[in-house]
Formats: structure tokens, sequence, C-alpha cells
């Protein structure tokens, strides 16, 4: 899958790299955020960027660009490229030489990317359910993670200091993650992208589709549990109240032998769609959102 680029161009790309790299060696951190840290609950705690003065594998220019090489699995025609596309603003000899036009078109391109994943492979959702899932999986948090276990965030180029004082924002690593993405983009195509970003999102894109509130639970329980657990969801009447012109029934879920919490709807339905929500909630080991205990006023 990964497009080869001849060895002589790898090879006279290097030089230029090389000096490049010194150059960064030299800059001063720029635009860096000193009251930003890593929170726990944002995703990003495995931060580790590494800087010429570290003494590690990739602390250096070239380094950092054959590792992100590994790690993308692809190499590239333009070295260059993706070296502008590791540069953070503290590294760079000018602000044009930085990531930030790459991040621009990347944002885009993962944008226009997940959006064509998400309507080719779930047909039944609505628009707003497709916006909802869009917008949690290519969200600052979502890419930053996703970057940090590709250990993008070890290639970033950056300004001397810039990792012993640890002033960094947190929105760093998911800037470089746009931006690698342009880079393979402009020198790969949209097919090199796509397979990438469908193995380097699938956990984040099941997570939102998941969880994000879709109107039809039934639905994402359904695809849950056959995707997770091997089997399909079933739904019975535990009780019904209520005189004939206003009853209401108590369904709940079942998948393969386990019982989750029960619900109340004004009819069956909507009932199990109430259901659905609670075994979503209880699968991921989240607040079952419908009571069980009393019919509704």
């Amino acid at each position: 899958m990964s497009a080869q680029s001849p060895k002589s161009s790898r090879d006279s790309s290097r030089e230029s790299l090389s000096s490049s790299a010194m150059s960064s060696r030299e800059a001063d951190p720029a635009d860096m955020d000193a009251s930003s840290s890593s929170n726990p609950d944002d995703g990003l705690q495995a931060i580790r960027l590494v800087d010429a003065s570290d003494d590690e594998p990739y602390a250096d220019a070239v380094a950092k660009i054959e590792r992100c090489q590994e790690i993308l699995g692809y190499d590239f025609r333009d070295l260059d490229l993706l070296r502008s596309a590791l540069t953070h603003a503290s590294g760079a000899s000018h602000r044009l030489a930085s990531n930030e036009r790459l991040e621009f078109l990347g944002d885009s391109v993962l944008g226009l990317t997940v959006c064509e994943w998400l309507f080719n492979e779930y047909p039944e959702y609505s628009e707003g359910d497709l916006t909802k899932i869009k917008s949690a999986v290519v969200s600052r948090r979502s890419c930053g993670k996703v970057a940090c276990k590709l250990g993008l965030d070890q290639c970033l180029i950056v300004g001397r200091g810039v990792t012993r004082n640890r002033s960094y924002p947190k929105s760093l690593v998911s800037d470089v993650f746009e931006a690698v993405i342009a880079a393979l983009y402009i020198d790969g195509g949209p097919e090199i992208v796509r397979d990438r970003l469908k193995l380097w999102l699938a956990e984040e894109v099941n997570l939102a589709v998941d969880t994000q509130g879709s109107g039809n639970h039934k639905s994402v329980l359904q695809q849950f549990a056959q995707r997770e657990l091997s089997a399909t969801p079933v739904y019975k009447l535990i009780r019904e109240t209520g005189p004939d012109h206003r009853k209401m029934f108590l369904m709940g879920a079942m998948v393969d032998d386990r019982r989750f919490a029960p619900a109340w709807g004004n009819n069956k339905k909507d009932a199990e769609q109430r259901a659905a929500a609670n075994a979503l909630a209880e699968l991921h080991n989240a607040k079952v959102p419908y009571d069980s205990e009393q019919p509704p006023a």
C-alpha cells in the first residue's frame, strides 16, 4: 500500500533535512501557551514531545522524519513536505515554514474523508445523526488521542526548550495530525489518506456511532450487538398499565442471555427505543437515561 520513492531522491533530500534540523535547534519557542497542561480526561495524557537536546533515538529532525514514515507506512516522494507537516512554529525558521498551512488543508481533507465514510457506511442515519458522529470523530480530542497512539507526538519538530518547559498547548498533536493528513493527500492522493484514516479512526467512529445519541437507539444497539457480541437484540414486554386509551408499556432489551434495564413508553415502539437506549448505556458503563420503576405521569 506504500508508495515507494527512489533512493537517490531520499538521499538528496536528507542533506537538506539535516541543514534544516540544525536551524530548528536554534529557534526559540513561539506562540506557546504556558498555562496549558495535559488533563487525564482529555485523552492526551500520553503526549511525549522530543527535542534535539534529549537523549532519544528520534531526537533530530532527520530521524523524526524517517520515524514518521515508518509510522505512516508510506515513503514520501517529497520529504520537504513531510518536514513542513511535522514542524511547529517554534521550530521553523519563519512562520510559513511551519505546519500551519498544511493544518488548514488537512482539517478539510479529514472532514471530507470522514463524511464520505459515514455517508456510505451508515445509510440509515439521518443528517443530524451523521453530523453528531462526524463532529466527535474529527474533534481535537479524538485527533490528538489517535496521534499519540500512533506516536506522531514524538515526531514533531519543535524549538529548543519546548519539551523541558512543557509549555505547549493540548492542540499541538491534533494540529500535527491534520498537517500530516494534508501532506499524505498532496503526496499520495485521496486513497492513501482514506485507507489510513479508516484504520486509525475505526475505534473513534465505532465509539461515536454507539454513544452520540442517535434517535434510532434500536438500530444502534443492533449494530453494536452484532459487531461486538455476535448476537441480535430482542425485546420483551414486561408490564402494561393504564386504561385502554392511555396504556403504558414497560419493555426490556435482551442481548444473548443478558437482560438490561427496561423502560416505559406510551406505545411498544417508543418503549423499545428507550429500552435500547438503556441497554447501550449499560454496555458503555454509563447511567441509564430512562427510569424503569415508575411509568411516566
